[in-house]
């Protein structure tokens, strides 16, 4: 072979391999990553303030895993804020209180954003919005034995006597009201501990409960029907009714909403009032010596209208009389018989 073929053919083997070691070097430098130095969030070594561990919207009791305390920077403590130590800021002596204005989770609570019981304003800050707050009487009997705190959930049961035109009355009871938050028992709007911190168990006379405009308006009507009794809900009925609600399509979750958004969503319809199923159970369902219907009664137009019918007939019946006054008495004589 020609030499100067061979020369040519060597160089650019020795092009090939020199350019195919830079390309190599390149594309590994630049896929090798850049140490740089990692940049740490300085932690606050502030005093402690009361943060939210969650969103706390208007309205909400706050409970003890509702608030913690963290450190916070001490250039940015606000006098406004609950520091861990200060009288009246520990976390038990403000459990029960109520949020004025909402919170985000993890910002600080200030001592404007809670009204404690007793303030002024602290009922109508304890409603939801559009709620409305209604009081009913209640006893020993009626209000489950004082079992019954600030809180809980409870059903109303409205018992009657339904009259017949004939026969004894149909005794009856019926469920009107489902799913009402009570708000205070007499006066008190959380619960009494003991010195154990155990929740006492004391009769009250009054319950107030949250409820909708048109459901306070039925309560306060049922109250003058009959007797109101209280019936205690469990703690998983509102997951079973929402379930429910989801399966009856009641609950509509627009699309594209946030795992936030579906959760308030949820969590309004599980906490809702309602009005509308109703049960009922009469005198006949626990005797059989109750009657469990009862017999149509007359309309009052036309009783009234036989009412006067027989007044009239009564009164043609009597025939001429005559009417004689002594002292103011008035008599009426019938002459038709003399």
């Amino acid at each position: 072979m020609d030499r100067k073929k061979v020369a040519l053919l060597v160089a650019a083997l020795l092009i090939a391999v020199i350019t195919a070691f830079m390309a190599r070097s390149m594309f590994t430098g630049a896929s090798t990553p850049q140490a740089e130095a990692a940049t740490v969030a300085p932690v606050p070594t502030g005093p402690k303030v009361l943060v939210a561990t969650r969103a706390l919207p208007p309205g909400t009791l706050i409970t003890a895993d509702s608030v913690r305390y963290q450190p916070w920077p001490k250039e940015l403590i606000q006098a406004a804020y609950f520091k861990e130590g200060d009288e009246g800021a520990s976390i038990d002596s403000l459990v029960g209180t109520v949020v004025r204005n909402a919170v985000t989770a993890g910002q600080p609570l200030t001592q404007g954003s809670l009204v404690k019981p007793g303030d002024r304003g602290f009922l109508a800050a304890a409603l939801g919005p559009g709620m409305r707050a209604v009081t009913v009487p209640v006893s020993a009997l009626t209000g489950v034995a004082g079992f019954v705190f600030p809180g809980d959930r409870v059903d109303l049961v409205l018992t009657q006597n339904v009259n017949a035109s004939s026969g004894p009355p149909l005794k009856v009871s019926e469920t009107i009201v489902r799913n009402l938050r009570v708000l205070a028992t007499d006066q008190r709007v959380t619960p009494t501990l003991d010195d154990k911190g155990n929740t006492v168990v004391t009769e009250y006379k009054l319950v107030t409960v949250e409820a909708t405009p048109r459901i306070a308006e039925k309560i306060t009507v049922a109250q003058s029907i009959g007797t109101i009794s209280l019936s205690l809900r469990a703690l998983t009925d509102n997951a079973a009714e929402l379930e429910q609600a989801m399966v009856s399509g009641e609950v509509n979750i627009p699309e594209g909403a946030t795992a936030e958004q579906e959760q308030a969503i949820m969590r309004q319809v599980a906490e809702r009032p309602s009005a509308d199923r109703s049960s009922y159970a009469t005198g006949g369902d626990v005797s059989r010596f109750q009657r469990s219907s009862v017999p149509p009664q007359m309309p009052l137009a036309v009783a009234a209208e036989q009412a006067r019918t027989q007044k009239q007939v009564e009164k043609i019946a009597k025939g001429p009389v005559v009417r004689v006054s002594r002292g103011g008495t008035v008599t009426e004589i019938d002459i038709s018989r003399r």
